[in-house]
């Protein structure tokens, strides 16, 4: 009897796995097209063609000069910075059969997150005709959140059919005789 009953805890813990495993799993991060090593090779750059023009207005006695060119590339490496700073940002995006589960994790780490249960959970498009799909955001029970916003139309685009696709499987439900 008792080997029965352990079955059955088995079975049970089965279709928890099952239901807890993601459909879709996603993380989106800003695109950054300079990495590190770039950023090193483009300061190296701008600091020599700095030096080498900032050289005949010293020599011709207009210091100052010397002290502006300076000022851009400070100006220039903090811009990098907060550019930098920017892309610690992301989004996760993970769907289950029981739960859709946003998690926004902003620059600063400041974390947001919205739950939804997949079963009310709709995926809302805003479609411009000459430049895309400009806007995706999840709604649920009256409850609205955009999704997506780092990534171009045509990557939107394609996040949002895989998305959709995800949503429409969690509907469904796990399939608990395959297991």
């Amino acid at each position: 009897m008792s080997i029965g009953k352990h079955d059955c805890d088995g079975d049970a813990g089965e279709r928890t796995q099952i239901s807890e495993r993601p459909v879709f799993d996603a993380t989106i991060t800003p695109h950054r097209s300079l990495g590190r090593n770039g950023f090193r090779i483009v300061m190296m750059l701008v600091c020599l063609a700095s030096i080498v023009s900032s050289i005949p207005f010293v020599v011709l006695g207009a210091w100052p000069v010397a002290g502006f060119f300076g000022l851009d590339i400070l100006a220039l490496f903090i811009a990098f910075k907060v550019n930098f700073n920017a892309a610690r940002a992301f989004e996760r995006i993970v769907v289950t059969p029981l739960e859709v589960l946003l998690r926004k994790v902003s620059q600063h780490g400041k974390e947001a997150i919205w739950r939804s249960n997949p079963a009310w959970t709709k995926l809302e498009r805003e479609q411009d005709e000459d430049y895309g799909l400009m806007g995706l955001s999840l709604v649920s029970r009256g409850r609205s959140v955009s999704v997506a916003a780092a990534l171009s139309p045509q990557e939107r685009e394609g996040f949002a059919d895989a998305l959709g696709a995800a949503l429409a499987s969690a509907r469904q439900g796990a399939d608990f005789s395959a297991a």
